[in-house]
């Protein structure tokens, strides 16, 4: 298989970069060297320059040229799945109950809505090996018409729950991580006897305008859980 010109230079660049050949703030070769070097045209090295850009390995100053970019070490990627972690996995749900509501203060706030605007509230139990390791809690906008299968919500995540009314690319996401001493409602359901913290992940899903689709908040027991993110 032929590797493109452009994707040649991406990763003779990344080399260098890699390497420590190239360090942060050094110059890139101009436009000219690589087109020697590559035998390829300026368009050719403009789109493997952009590739690098995108990437966050290089930036442009326009007169002057490319030069390595400075990584940025506080920005990681975090891989977060309600029925999974490095810990565990979940291996059985227990579906608590789906209600209509009418949200309060603070749940209108957050989804951007009057207080008489129906939300779907969905309480669920996730177990490991018969160990009751999540309590979580799902609020959807609710839509005239709008379809609830039990079924499906038992094992859905949340991106899945909304899915069918916003296509999975078009979901913006964002994530809120704590630590807190659970009440006695969240002590009861995951048999918590001590002062043991739980690890709450909040979630908010927005469509392309922003515009709130859906919160939850997932309460797992402290020694359940792990999350995992990478600067890759």
């Amino acid at each position: 298989m032929v590797v493109p010109v452009y994707t040649q230079i991406v990763e003779a660049i990344k080399a260098k970069i890699d390497s420590g050949e190239l360090k942060p703030g050094d110059a890139i070769d101009s436009e000219n060297t690589l087109c020697k070097e590559f035998g390829a045209s300026r368009m050719t090295i403009r789109k493997g320059l952009g590739i690098l850009a995108q990437e966050g390995y290089i930036y442009s100053i326009p007169g002057k040229g490319n030069f390595v970019k400075k990584p940025d070490l506080t920005k990681y990627t975090i891989y977060y799945d309600e029925m999974s972690n490095t810990i565990n996995s979940v291996d059985r749900t227990r579906l608590l109950e789906v209600n209509i509501i009418m949200p309060d203060d603070t749940l209108a706030d957050n989804l951007q809505i009057s207080k008489r605007k129906n939300v779907i509230s969905i309480k669920r139990l996730f177990f490991t090996e018969g160990n009751p390791v999540a309590y979580d809690i799902k609020y959807l906008l609710y839509h005239r018409g709008m379809p609830i299968v039990e079924k499906e919500l038992q094992y859905a995540t949340f991106s899945e729950m909304l899915s069918k009314t916003t296509p999975a690319f078009a979901l913006k996401k964002e994530l809120l991580i704590s630590a807190e001493i659970p009440d006695e409602k969240v002590k009861h359901y995951l048999n918590i006897y001590k002062e043991l913290p739980v690890l709450v992940v909040e979630q908010k899903l927005f469509n392309r305008d922003n515009k709130p689709m859906g919160m939850g908040f997932t309460y797992y027991r402290g020694d359940y859980i792990k999350i995992h993110g990478t600067n890759q």
